[in-house]
């Protein structure tokens, strides 16, 4: 699940690009603190709490894992895939989360993010990268969408959040 981003440059928005460095561990607390964040929306996952660096850490591909950060070394927004599936059919197709901290939206900082993911996943042979989204999540699908992926289908009442059935768009982008 991804949450969103507003890539139309706001007021404050910045020229520059953020500097795009791989996540390391130390990237972690601030990683974790955005994405509860973005979980606190409601929109963006339909996960509550963010896991602990550990388990973020093992369930996610380390070659496909991106922070956004300041020249200070703040981190923006993150976004990294994990596997589908274990099965050898399905090695090249992996799934993503992107999230921007909420006081940088507007910044391209997703747009950034996002291709980065995308450069990587392709050098490595990756030819489907999937994601599914709240369809409330307007900024995030034409993020997504600018970024050349497209809509595959709608799963309808999937899961609940907060109690309430949710439905998912499921998109993708093939190499």
């Amino acid at each position: 699940m991804t949450t969103s981003d507003h890539d139309t440059p706001g007021p404050a928005a910045s020229a520059a690009a953020p500097a795009i460095v791989a996540m390391r561990p130390e990237h972690g607390p601030q990683v974790l603190a955005i994405y509860q964040a973005g979980m606190d929306t409601g929109n963006a996952t339909f996960e509550t709490t963010a896991p602990s660096w550990t388990d973020f850490d093992q369930r996610h591909l380390p070659e496909h894992r991106f922070v956004a950060l300041t020249p200070t070394g703040q981190v923006t927004g993150w976004v990294a895939a994990a596997p589908v599936s274990g099965r050898c059919v399905y090695a090249g197709v992996i799934e993503h989360s992107i999230y921007v901290h909420p006081d940088h939206t507007g910044h391209r900082v997703g747009a950034t993010l996002l291709q980065a993911l995308i450069v990587s996943a392709d050098a490595a042979g990756v030819w489907t990268i999937q994601t599914g989204i709240f369809p409330e999540n307007h900024a995030s699908l034409a993020l997504h969408r600018r970024a050349g992926f497209r809509t595959v289908g709608t799963r309808e009442r999937i899961g609940q959040r907060d109690g309430r059935w949710r439905d998912v768009v499921l998109i993708e982008r093939r190499s």
